[in-house]
């Protein structure tokens, strides 16, 4: 854990602490005390931001959802405390690991990585995306698996097609990367273009779709 996580951690953990007391013989058991305040705050509508890591192919993931869905999967080279941290001052400084909370769609994202799973349909929340940005986002939804779209095109749908350098802002700065594809948004030219991840992940998720 990095120190801005942790800190992003005890602000919630000391708010709520005061709330709940730890029981007896628990107190020194972090990981049982995390999950304690988490099934509390979730079950007293006191929970804004849910988090949890999984392992994946492309590296650790990070996943955060609100009470209306999944609104962050983070990279491991985002730094994920530098990520906790901004969706404590951008959406609600009351968060905290409650891996149930993503238990679905945990499993969903293990499957795609698995060749299991061709579509996402868990809830997602584009709170973090405004604009013409979340237009491009509801559009990359609808490029299928195993096919790519390019940029101009993508722009295009959204009803701007002269905007395609906001469309590649748009992808660049997706919060919901692999469940909106924006892997498969490609340049004009075939070249696969950049990538959040860096783009040997972006050809490793395209070739995985293509297989």
């Amino acid at each position: 854990m990095t120190t801005t996580k942790n800190a992003a951690d005890q602000r919630v953990i000391d708010d709520l602490s005061a709330l709940f007391p730890s029981p007896d013989g628990d107190a020194d058991a972090d990981a049982d005390l995390h999950d304690l305040l988490a099934e509390r705050a979730d079950a007293a509508s006191l929970l804004d931001v849910a988090y949890r890591t999984i392992d994946s192919p492309i590296g650790k993931l990070l996943l955060a959802a609100t009470p209306e869905g999944l609104v962050r999967i983070a990279f491991e080279l985002e730094d994920h405390g530098v990520v906790l941290a901004r969706l404590a001052d951008e959406i609600s400084p009351r968060i905290l690991r409650s891996p149930r909370r993503l238990d679905a769609a945990a499993a969903q994202l293990d499957e795609y990585f698995a060749g299991r799973r061709r579509q996402f349909d868990v809830p997602i929340d584009l709170q973090l995306a405004h604009g013409f940005r979340r237009t491009v986002l509801s559009h990359m939804r609808e490029i299928a698996y195993g096919t790519t779209a390019s940029y101009t095109a993508i722009a295009s749908a959204a009803g701007r097609p002269n905007a395609v350098r906001a469309a590649a802002s748009a992808c660049a700065t997706n919060p919901l990367p692999v469940i909106v594809p924006c892997h498969r948004v490609v340049r004009s030219d075939g070249l696969i273009g950049q990538y959040l991840a860096g783009p040997e992940v972006k050809q490793a998720l395209l070739d995985m779709e293509a297989a």
